[in-house]
């Protein structure tokens, strides 16, 4: 009889081996999965685990994804490690780019190119008001900042699809709900002709590097992390849990907002009621399949950016639809969970024969 069996001490071995496991359940459901939906699973496979990779300009493309993932789950990770539950970084996403934009549609052909310098710092403030928000009810009210972080999103997507149905709304649009097109001086430089890839990427790899360092080099980080871990060891040891209650929440919210400046200045080049992609919700699971380190974030970000361009890819060349990317990204975090059981639990073979003998004695 299989039974599971509490470890005295929580495995580091599944700790670490536990992402790769769900990783392949995930793959074996997906070959069902295709299988179901009558399509081959050998070449559904090839095209979420092979295209993004078959080429330079692939390749560019899956880092030009995995950029506003992986700087929204560095920010989730301060927050997810310190015991601070921001489920609304979508909303700091979107604040940030709308803030942006109000920069980009100031400039004109007059401008120079340090005009990118206070667009994305009014990204990274227009993300760090939206999750202060959330941060100043939870510290006076004690409000549940699960429910307002994540009630902030919707207000923020009403206040995208105001200004672009409204007062930015580009009057040569033809009527679409768009601002006009952003300035070329406004526009993320980029690090290659013919790419895509932008000075985006460089950001995230700093914040790689500062969140390592912070987290693991630093006092402060420190204090974060006992704060979620032991929040009463936390109090005796002086450390303020109000502090690291704002630390968390504006470090997540201008990462996000930064992330959001990156794309409208970037890849979109304007704003659009389509900016809401879905990174916020996104790189919580990116955020848990990197086990909250810096380094393993940037690898999940890596998988999770395949999940978005191997779902556009199956819509226009299987015919299936493009909810395929959120079926993958919930496969994945669901066999995480499961997966994550055999940190603290081990699978024992019982037998039972000896038992029933008991019984009939």
């Amino acid at each position: 009889m299989l039974k599971l069996e509490a470890r005295p001490q929580p495995s580091r071995i599944w700790s670490y081996g536990s992402p790769l496991l769900a990783l392949l359940c995930t793959v074996v459901i997906g070959v069902v999965l295709f299988a179901a939906l009558g399509k081959d699973p050998v070449r559904g496979l090839q095209i979420f685990f092979w295209e993004p990779l078959r080429s330079g300009y692939a390749l560019g493309e899956l880092v030009v994804k995995a950029t506003p993932l992986l700087l929204i789950a560095l920010g989730l990770a301060v927050c997810y490690r310190s015991n601070v539950w921001n489920i609304g970084a979508e909303g700091q996403y979107l604040m940030g780019a709308i803030a942006a934009s109000g920069i980009a549609l100031m400039a004109d052909k007059d401008s120079t190119g340090w005009i990118v310098v206070p667009l994305l710092m009014a990204g990274v403030l227009g993300g760090m008001v939206w999750a202060g928000l959330a941060a100043l009810l939870r510290d006076k009210f004690n409000t549940n900042e699960i429910l307002v972080s994540l009630m902030l999103v919707y207000v923020a997507v009403q206040v995208l699809g105001y200004m672009v149905y409204g007062p930015w709304k580009d009057p040569n649009g033809y009527n679409f709900p768009q601002t006009k097109t952003f300035e070329l001086v406004t526009r993320i430089p980029r690090l290659f002709e013919g790419s895509r890839l932008s000075i985006g990427v460089l950001f995230a790899l700093v914040g790689v590097a500062g969140l390592w360092v912070f987290l693991f080099r630093t006092r402060a980080g420190f204090a974060q992390q006992v704060g979620g871990l032991a929040p009463a060891a936390a109090r005796y040891a002086g450390f303020s849990s109000r502090r690291a209650l704002w630390t968390a929440f504006l470090i997540s919210g201008g990462l996000a907002g930064l992330a959001g400046a990156l794309e409208v200045a970037g890849p979109i080049g304007q704003l659009t009621p389509y900016v809401p992609a879905g990174y916020g919700f996104a790189a919580i699971i990116v955020a848990y399949v990197g086990r909250l380190h810096p380094v393993g974030m940037l690898f999940s970000a890596l998988l999770m950016s395949m999940f978005y361009i191997g779902g556009e890819l199956a819509q226009s060349r299987l015919g299936l639809p493009k909810s395929l990317t959120g079926v993958f990204q919930g496969l994945l975090l669901f066999s995480l969970l499961a997966c994550d059981t055999l940190v603290n639990y081990r699978l024992q073979w019982k037998s039972v024969a000896p038992e029933i003998a008991r019984g009939g004695q």
